[in-house]
């Protein structure tokens, strides 16, 4: 039950997100936008947040996190009123930029406190989040789609994301462990630089470069993926943009099943041999569904694909936290940076497919499962927690 408010903060993040992906249709009519403005949206807000989370991961560790936590739930709530009350397309840049770098230090920071709770338990805690999560991608868009049939129009929606973000802070407000006492009311420049010093000598531990390497990795068969999942069943397979999507809420929804059922089967396998055989099965899965040409046999392998990967990023994100002891906060700026690197990979796979075509270009992700098989180690490495 303590680690209750955490994951509702997950939950809460993560249903924001898939009602704002499923939104877009609704926002680009009624503001008018045009491609490039939507493309701008969907880059500004992540450029604005990998400047200012790094600092926030530091600070996390070096000053008062339940302030940066709590801060960060008020940014929020207010980030989804301004989204709700935007009358046009700067105002809403504005609101996604807060909102961001807002989810940076109500919801990373919240991860990072979960992780500390119970440093022997890093994977059972992380599969946990990621159940969380998943139920809150999920549920978005069917919460956007019931809303609007009610009436309430998108703008409504947000107003309603709003409120319960405001009841969620308030209940976070009341359980998140307080800050120790003695910290000084301000941060200091050299504590912060002392801070930073500390997570990049981090990148010289080869522990810790593997699970950040891997995770970036592991991406490509997650969000990157999901990403271009849509355009692979029109673009290639044929569906319609109804279909297509349809397709989507099958990888989604059987993913979600493969989150629960992780739960309780990491309170008895080793997070790290599931991986091994996950990643072995992955590599069958993905040939077969790019190869078999019926649509209804590429669906159910799609399906097998969401629920054979679940648990991958649980997995490696624990791990992560597990060759930082003591540093949990640090795990934030460290995976910003990464990010960036890892930021290319999508941009790597379309221009592929712009060269080569989708269907080509589309193989390049087994350089996931590849690089796991290769990287993962064969036997758990010793943790001092």
């Amino acid at each position: 039950m303590a680690n209750f408010p955490f994951l509702l903060i997950e939950f809460l993040d993560e249903l924001v997100f898939g009602v704002t992906d499923a939104a877009w249709p609704f926002i680009q009519t009624e503001l008018a936008l045009n491609y490039t403005q939507i493309g701008v949206l969907l880059t500004a807000p992540g450029i604005v947040s990998t400047i200012i989370e790094p600092f926030l991961g530091v600070l996390g560790d070096v000053w008062k996190r339940r302030l940066l936590i709590l801060g960060g739930g008020v940014c929020f709530v207010l980030a989804l009123l301004l989204t709700s009350a935007s009358v046009s397309f700067l105002l809403l840049l504005f609101a996604f930029c807060l909102f961001y770098p807002a989810s940076g230090a109500f919801v990373s920071l919240s991860q990072a406190t979960l992780m500390d709770a119970d440093p022997a338990r890093h994977d059972q805690n992380m599969a946990r989040w990621t159940f969380a999560g998943s139920l809150g991608v999920v549920l978005g868009p069917l919460l956007l789609i019931g809303l609007v049939a009610l009436g309430f129009g998108w703008r409504g929606v947000f107003l309603a994301l709003a409120f319960l973000a405001g009841i969620v802070l308030l209940f976070a407000w009341r359980r998140i462990p307080r800050d120790p006492a003695g910290l000084p009311k301000f941060p200091s420049f050299a504590g912060l630089f002392d801070g930073f010093r500390a997570a990049l000598s981090a990148l010289r531990n080869r522990e810790v470069l593997r699970w950040l390497i891997l995770l970036e990795f592991s991406d490509l068969m997650l969000d990157v993926l999901l990403g271009f999942l849509a355009l692979y069943f029109h673009d290639v397979a044929g569906l319609t943009e109804s279909q297509a999507a349809a397709a989507v809420l099958v990888w989604l929804t059987v993913g979600l099943l493969g989150d629960l059922l992780l739960i309780p089967l990491l309170e008895k396998v080793d997070g790290l041999r599931y991986l091994r055989w996950s990643v072995l099965l992955e590599l069958v899965l993905f040939p077969a569904f790019l190869l078999v040409p019926q649509v209804w046999l590429k669906l159910v392998l799609v399906g097998l694909l969401g629920f054979f990967n679940s648990g991958w990023y649980a997995i490696l994100q624990g791990r992560l936290y597990s060759a930082l002891p003591g540093k949990s906060a640090s795990v934030m700026t460290l995976g910003t940076l990464t990010g960036l690197i890892g930021g290319l990979l999508p941009l790597g796979i379309g221009l592929a497919a712009d060269s080569f075509g989708l269907q080509v270009a589309i193989w390049l992700l087994l350089a996931g499962p590849i690089a796991l098989l290769i990287g993962l180690p064969r036997r758990p490495p010793s943790i001092n927690h």
